[in-house]
């Protein structure tokens, strides 16, 4: 079957997007309000773009055609962000963030979410996140309804328990238990089943033919 995206509707592609690119990693971002309050909310149009410097992008939608979502509104503002993964312990408080409230109801608050200093940031992080990243703006691109925004990585913190060599920068990845996206508003994942496949270089390929010869 095949799908002409300029034929297309948006919610169409958003189906066929979100049911092919999976798992999608989530990024339960923090910002600050306009009154200095924390809000919580999370996105699955995110992963990491870049090693030098670490980069990460987010797309923030919109409410409605035209208001910004608060998350983007905020960043664009304070030009900082904190960037959360979500474990399974906490699916449901991240789940909850996802609710569009209304104005003066904060997510943080009807999650139950503690929240705690960030390092270099302004912005807390929450404290029960497994791990997750500071970061600044660098920057935002607009591609028709899409809102692409740009931060750059300025610290990593990873909860001690997760961290199997400081010195080598290991990470007990599956003992995160981090969830992610499969296809539509509802669908999840777990990470726990994680498989080893070693990169083959030019050389041992060529030893593989060789011997298949």
């Amino acid at each position: 079957m095949e799908f002409d995206f300029a034929q297309l509707k948006p919610q169409e592609r958003y189906k066929l997007l979100t049911a092919l690119v999976v798992p999608r990693p989530i990024a339960w971002v923090t910002t600050l309000n306009p009154d200095g309050s924390a809000n919580a909310a999370p996105f699955s149009f995110f992963n990491v773009m870049g090693s030098d410097p670490g980069v990460l992008v987010i797309s923030v939608g919109n409410h409605g055609r035209a208001r910004p979502k608060d998350t983007a509104a905020n960043i664009k503002r304070s030009g900082f962000f904190v960037v959360q993964m979500v474990s399974e312990e906490l699916a449901e408080a991240m789940n909850l963030t996802a609710i569009e409230f209304p104005e003066g109801v904060s997510e943080v608050a009807v999650a139950g979410l503690e929240l705690a200093p960030s390092a270099q940031v302004p912005v807390p992080r929450i404290a029960r996140a497994p791990a997750g990243f500071e970061c600044k703006l660098h920057s935002v691109l607009e591609i028709g309804r899409n809102r692409l925004v740009i931060g750059e990585v300025l610290h990593a913190f990873v909860q001690d328990e997760f961290v199997a060599d400081a010195q080598r920068y290991h990470v007990k990845t599956e003992a995160l238990r981090l969830i992610g996206r499969m296809h539509g508003r509802g669908g999840y994942t777990r990470t726990r089943e994680i498989f080893e496949m070693p990169r083959v270089s030019y050389e041992e390929w060529q030893a593989r033919q060789t011997e298949k010869a």
